[in-house]
């Protein structure tokens, strides 16, 4: 039978109830690409998850797998109305579910369908709602939906001989790899994986304290941009942006310890809303699409706002010697370009007498430092960054990674930057540098207790520094800039009084402006509480003891 046969003996009715079904998958997939990876808005994300909840809840692809080459496609009869609850999917989607549903209830009975574009509809579902899931930090749903695929996926695979296959062991590798990238793991004492949060909570960022003198600056946008070679990612997501994006977002409020918190607000008021900064996600944009969703940015920031621009990227260097020591004579970091990558990360060279046109350059970024501008740059190229001039007199500070890393853990980068996760999870940082691999719960909620005075004393050591530069203090003010910045401090001094690090490449972060070290990441009271760490994890050996004496 021809498709167009098959076809018509469909009954109108419910051909076009079940063209309604795929409007609102077209739907999903649009709140899924125009918003989720766009903007990682947390409510939408929310509302996403409700929709696909949803789908799954109701098993709506439940039978479309047939033993023989037919497929189930959904058949709609008459039946009670199914009411979509709105505290479960959200009210727009609840109010397009109703509609699309016409007070009909869903069966899925066998339906002659040739081909098997709808059981790749339901292996795009699965592969949505996983990023979603990433985005949120569900990753207790995301390895269930993770085995759901992979059974799918070797049926999808066993059942029909496509073009498509590869590609989809191809997803579920990536998927598989990306929840893996973590270097340590915390157990619980039965050795299952404990599953730990690196968003901002109540505690993490310390407090500030009477007497600190900080400005009033608030962090409102942020572009998290993606462009290293080799490095786990999926979707377009790479390991250092969802880190980065987890350190952009405070941890969901618990709306039932909030209210019984003395001094909130009674049972019948909202509480208040807490924002997250809004987030563009940008994996390998080329210069004109990172520049015009800047300048979006820059346009719409509010007055006494921040705009955080975190780049992930290859380096590129310059290619030739230069007289003048400008902006754009130290190279920067890589954009794409399909036309000068070969093999996904050798560059074509051009006349040195030309400066890289694929790269952003330090001296690109100018026209934004007329507002406050924040920028963390993790690159082997990064060190370009530290040549900045502050044109305009506004805030403006550079966390810059290191360049390079002792050989030991560069065979770990394809799991992500060492600098980021110091960013995302210092105390897993920590770890990964001193050799552990995993973690019983208990002691890892200890030495999260410890560092969170660590915190505390590096904020104290920030604020009653007398030659720090103001515009540190500017943006101190800020919980999320204000944790980056300790987290910052605490990796530098890591790294500094690591041996591994000293013996091999003496290679740490740096800032614009440059931090006081004597203050911050030298500072005596810090290394001693370092080793005081190392001395409850009995990894004090992969130390020293007296750094001062080694500069």
């Amino acid at each position: 039978m021809s498709s167009g046969g098959a076809e018509d003996d469909i009954p109108q009715a419910e051909r076009k109830t079940v063209t309604d079904f795929c409007y609102l998958l077209d739907k999903s997939k649009q709140l899924f690409n125009g918003l989720s990876l766009r903007t990682s808005e947390t409510s939408y994300l929310n509302e996403a998850f409700s929709f696909y909840s949803a789908i799954r809840q109701r098993s709506y692809y439940s039978q479309v797998n047939k033993e023989d080459r037919s497929l189930s496609c959904p058949r709609w009869v008459n039946s009670e109305p199914a009411v979509i609850p709105c505290d479960a999917v959200g009210s727009d989607i609840a109010h397009e579910l109703s509609k699309g549903l016409k007070s009909q209830l869903l069966y899925l009975t066998p339906m002659p369908v040739l081909m098997p574009e709808l059981v790749v509809k339901k292996l795009r579902y699965y592969a949505r709602f996983i990023v979603v899931c990433l985005l949120l930090n569900k990753m207790d749903v995301v390895k269930d939906l993770v085995k759901e695929l992979s059974d799918e996926i070797e049926d999808y695979t066993h059942r029909f001989n496509t073009e498509d296959q590869v590609e989809w062991n191809l997803v579920l590798q990536e998927v598989a790899a990306f929840i893996e990238a973590d270097p340590v793991m915390v157990l619980n004492d039965d050795n299952t994986i404990v599953i730990t949060s690196n968003r901002l909570s109540e505690t993490g960022a310390p407090l500030l304290e009477q007497g600190m003198i900080v400005g009033q600056l608030a962090l409102a946008d942020a572009l998290i941009i993606g462009n290293c070679n080799n490095q786990v990612k999926f979707s377009e997501l790479t390991i250092d942006m969802f880190r980065m994006l987890q350190a952009l977002e405070r941890e969901p409020m618990n709306l039932a310890s909030q209210m019984n918190k003395p001094g909130m607000q009674e049972a019948t008021e909202k509480p208040a809303r807490r924002e997250n900064p809004h987030k563009y996600l940008l994996y390998k944009p080329t210069f004109s699409q990172l520049y015009t969703f800047l300048a979006a940015s820059f346009k719409e920031l509010p007055a006494n706002s921040v705009l955080l621009i975190y780049l992930s990227a290859t380096g590129v260097f310059p290619s030739g010697r230069s007289d003048s020591e400008g902006p754009y004579d130290f190279g920067g970091v890589l954009t794409n370009s399909n036309r000068d990558i070969i093999n996904g990360d050798a560059i074509h060279k051009r006349n040195q007498s030309y400066k890289e046109m694929h790269c952003l350059h330090p001296g690109d970024l100018y026209p934004f430092t007329r507002k406050p501008l924040f920028i963390i740059v993790d690159s082997s190229n990064s060190v370009a960054y530290k040549n900045f001039t502050n044109l305009f007199g506004q805030p403006l500070v550079c966390l810059l990674s290191p360049t390079a890393y002792p050989k030991a853990l560069q065979d770990q980068s394809q799991r992500g930057s060492l600098f980021t996760i110091f960013l995302n999870n210092p105390l897993m940082a920590f770890l990964f540098v001193s050799g552990l691999s995993s973690m019983r719960r208990g002691l890892w909620e200890k030495c999260q207790d410890y560092l969170r005075k660590i915190n505390r004393d590096i904020a104290q050591l920030l604020t009653h520094s007398r030659s720090i530069d103001q515009s540190f203090l500017q943006f101190f003010g800020d919980e999320f800039l204000r944790l980056l910045l300790t987290r910052f401090i605490f990796c530098s001094a890591t790294m500094r009084m690591h041996k591994i690090f000293r013996q091999e490449t003496r290679n740490y972060p740096e800032s614009y402006p440059q931090l006081p070290r004597d203050e911050t990441v030298e500072n005596p009271h810090l290394q001693k509480h370092i080793l005081e760490l190392a001395s409850i994890l009995d990894v004090r050996n992969v130390f020293l003891e007296n750094t001062l004496d080694d500069y």
